[in-house]
This record gives structure tokens, C-alpha cells and sequence, in this order.
């Protein structure tokens, strides 16, 4: 960990907390599903980092008006959205972001080529779901 000359943490001056690693994973999940979410969301609509509409199962593509980057465009503002509501409600946020991350899953599931993105993803789930639990203990 950085100290500062005085002592005290980067990170806890960061979190405006000295001590506490709970206060500590909580800023660093906090920080971290809302900037991916947003980062990810807004990649829906220029497929920089990936070519999103090979990640879409044909049922969910059939489900949705127009083709799979249309639908793409969605995920992305539901992507965004959800990286907001983590900055201002963590608590609520981490467990919509775990919903949406579970829905993820069971996509990447049922097309049955990314096995391993759905594993980091569950991963990522549970981290959600800690965030929701770390934010619950904290004064709104």
C-alpha cells in the first residue's frame, strides 16, 4: 500500500477513510462497476473492444425489433444505466448489475462457444453482489 509522509493510505485518503478495508473494496467496487458498465455500454454502439453481436443468442436476437446491433444498442444504454445507478444508489445498483450480469450468463450459456466469459462473469456477479452487501452497511 502507498503511504503518504504523514502516513496514511492513498486509498484512504481516497475514500476519505484511513483504516477500514471494507470501506477500501467497497470504493475500489464501486468505482469499478461504474466506470466498465458505462465504458462497456457505450462500446455497444462502436464495437471497438468487440464485435458485441456475435455474443447475442438467436432467441434473444428474435426477441428484440431489428437485428442483433439494434439490439446491441439497447444492451448499451441498459449498460449505461446501470453504471449510473451504481455511482448514486451502490446497494441498489450492485444487485441490478448482478441481474444483469446473470442474464448475461444464461446467454453466453446457451450459445454454448463462451464458456469461460461466462465463468469471469460469474465472478463478476459475485463481486456485484458484494458491492450490494458492502453498500448496505453504509448511511445512505
Amino acid at each position: 500500500m502507498v503511504t503518504s509522509p504523514s502516513g496514511s493510505s492513498t486509498i484512504g485518503r481516497l475514500t476519505g477513510r484511513t483504516g477500514d478495508p471494507a470501506d477500501q473494496a467497497f470504493m475500489l467496487l464501486r468505482t469499478g462497476f461504474t466506470v466498465a458498465p458505462i465504458l462497456f455500454g457505450l462500446d455497444k454502439f462502436f464495437n471497438v473492444m468487440a464485435d458485441w453481436p456475435v455474443y447475442l443468442a438467436g432467441f434473444v436476437n428474435d426477441l428484440v425489433p431489428g437485428d442483433a446491433q439494434t439490439a446491441m444498442y439497447i444492451v448499451g444504454v441498459i449498460e449505461i444505466v446501470a453504471g449510473l445507478l451504481v455511482a448514486v444508489r451502490p446497494r441498489i445498483g450492485g444487485l441490478v448489475v448482478a441481474a444483469w450480469l446473470a442474464g448475461i450468463i444464461i446467454n453466453l450459456l446457451i450459445l454454448g462457444n463462451f464458456y469461460d466469459v461466462a465463468l469471469r462473469d460469474f465472478g463478476l456477479l459475485l463481486a456485484a453482489l458484494a458491492l450490494s452487501l458492502l453498500a448496505s452497511r453504509r448511511r445512505p
